[in-house]
């Protein structure tokens, strides 16, 4: 199939379109670098393929030239970053995604293109929903009356309305995944955009030349998703989960921040004093995801273990900063 994927040069971009070629797919990547890197796009230095095009989608005129001759759309571009970044820039983030999730839909309608998978987020779940610890595990439909607590969760939630308003006209297939928090490689490390996996990994391997500092509490707790099971989701949606409204991709148990910290420092083997900022933001509280509804359309639960993910993620990040 001729493939198009936005975001391609990113985390979850790039280990998709490489999936996608080792299935003999022909696959063209868009991407404006915002936080992706044409290295993540690399095997042994080699690009995996040549079909990059370096576009900022929130030009619609430009969306529209890239995106057409093409039989599936994997919609994974928007703009993101930690917790501090989000809430330090809600304005920007709001209108970027809110542009990049419409223009991108609506070019493939007027272009026609037959299917599209848009990628969402937990993260648009109702704040007083994630307000304390152990809340029941969450449901697609959990996901309204709407209240997130981001304006990146608003744009992201608003994105899987349009996606759906488009697979009302008749016109377009649509796959929706709302994924829970991936963490694998290739990640950003950089300070000022990095979330929280990477950023502590970063911490870890730095240490004591950075302090290893976590924001908030450190109680605050998350369902991760290792990058290699986000793939098999992804791939089984455009093959399972066309038109099946939105499947929610996560685990159904949460782990704290302060947790993932102490195993982190584990992995590094070295002795570092965990300091916990209580003036930095920590956002919502607790959620998991109850996957039945991933589990019977595409015959997909997590495989690989928060221990076993965050080894991995360390041993790449330790490559990248040594």
């Amino acid at each position: 199939m001729r493939i198009l994927v936005t975001g391609g040069a990113g985390m979850i971009g790039s280990n998709l379109v490489k999936t996608l070629i080792s299935q003999n797919h022909d696959v063209t990547v868009v991407d404006n670098y915002w936080r992706g890197k044409l290295n993540y796009l690399k095997n042994d230095d080699i690009l995996v393929t040549s079909k990059i095009i370096n576009a900022d989608l929130r030009d619609y005129s430009k969306t529209l030239e890239v995106i057409q001759g093409f039989d599936f759309v994997f919609h994974l571009a928007d703009i993101v970053a930690g917790i501090n970044y989000v809430f330090d820039n809600q304005l920007f983030l709001w209108r970027s995604n809110i542009m990049i999730n419409s223009n991108v839909i609506n070019a493939c309608i007027e272009n026609n293109i037959k299917n599209l998978v848009y990628v969402g987020t937990a993260c648009s779940y109702p704040k007083e929903k994630q307000s304390y610890i152990g809340p029941p595990l969450f449901k697609e439909e959990d996901a309204y009356p709407a209240e997130p607590e981001s304006s990146y969760g608003w744009s992201k939630l608003m994105g899987e309305y349009e996606a759906e308003l488009a697979l009302e006209t008749g016109k377009i297939n649509v796959g929706i995944l709302r994924l829970h928090n991936v963490y694998g490689p290739p990640c950003e490390l950089d300070p000022g955009k990095s979330q929280v996996i990477p950023a502590l990994c970063r911490k870890a391997i730095l240490y004591p030349k950075e302090p290893f500092i976590v924001w908030g509490s450190g109680n605050q707790r998350r369902s991760f998703v290792y990058i290699d099971d986000i793939i098999d989701a992804l791939v089984d949606v455009r093959t399972r989960g066309m038109n099946k409204g939105v499947i929610q991709i996560g685990t159904d148990h949460s782990d704290s921040i302060a947790d993932i910290a102490k195993k982190i420092m584990g992995i590094s083997g070295k002795d570092i004093n965990i300091q916990f900022d209580l003036d930095k933001p920590e956002g919502d509280v607790d959620r998991a995801a109850d996957c039945s509804k991933a589990k019977q359309i595409l015959d997909w639960s997590p495989k690989v273990s928060i221990d076993k993910g965050l080894e991995k993620t360390y041993e790449w990040c330790l490559r990248e900063l040594g």
